[in-house]
């Protein structure tokens, strides 16, 4: 049997696969916020491939909605959709399968086109879906400005990434689902609070209450939640005045 040297090309290529992935398991494990750690997702993706852009697509209902992006996007990031079938992300989605092409990504008769993004004009492009169980969760996207042939080993580095990282993403997405119900559930308490107060100093409903809370709101660019804090925060200090 062959032994491998320790200075050999694939020595060291395995070498290297051994360390990435631990960086991968140990940074990712360690990102709580989904923000952060598709961060994290970016830098492992663009590490183990060539590329001159990432994107990375999570699914949320039957949509695909880019939330991040190598090179910032902040126009679209958050707001750009996907239909599942749509575009070649939306393919790669639909049928849980990679797709690499090494140049006229443009002509591919299932690329679709945004004047949102300049890498649609890039040469090369390659796709993995993001699964637990059979079931998407998102896509890893790569682009080159040039033509670019990703290699098998590029491709498994890439689609072991979304292997490693789907539970916590869907882990962090219920962190953040739950962060903001309790947010929703701490300003419809602030609000309930201002409008008994407004009820009881100005002798109005509940409605009238709240429809001068809306108004105040909107004619000062403030989220509700802040005028009614600014209404209990009031109501505390002419207490402490008395």
């Amino acid at each position: 049997m062959q032994m491998l040297s320790v200075d050999s090309p694939i020595a060291m290529s395995r070498d290297f696969d051994v360390t990435f992935l631990h960086h991968v398991a140990t940074g990712i494990a360690a990102a709580a916020p989904l923000r952060e750690l598709l961060t994290h997702v970016l830098e492992f993706a663009t590490s183990s491939a060539q590329c001159d852009s990432c994107f990375i697509y999570v699914l949320e209902g039957e949509e695909l909605i880019l939330r991040a992006s190598k090179n910032a996007h902040p126009d679209i990031v958050d707001r750009l959709k996907l239909k599942l079938g749509q575009g070649i992300t939306g393919w790669v989605a639909e049928h849980k399968q990679p797709v690499a092409i090494a140049q006229n990504a443009y002509s591919d008769y299932r690329f679709r086109f945004f004047n949102e993004l300049p890498e649609d004009r890039f040469e090369a492009f390659l796709s993995v879906p993001i699964l637990s169980r059979e079931r998407v969760v998102g896509t890893i996207n790569l682009q080159n400005r040039a033509p670019y042939f990703y290699s098998e080993r590029e491709i498994k580095l890439v689609s072991s990434i979304g292997l490693i990282v789907v539970v916590q993403m869907q882990m962090a997405r219920l962190e953040d689902e739950n962060s903001h119900l309790s947010s929703q559930l701490e300003s419809r308490k602030l609000v309930e609070r201002a409008k008994g107060i407004l009820q009881q100093d100005l002798k109005i409903t509940e409605q009238e209450a709240y429809v001068r809370l809306q108004r105040q709101s909107q004619e000062s660019r403030i989220p509700l939640r802040d005028v009614a804090n600014a209404v209990i925060l009031s109501q505390a200090l002419r207490e402490k005045a008395r």
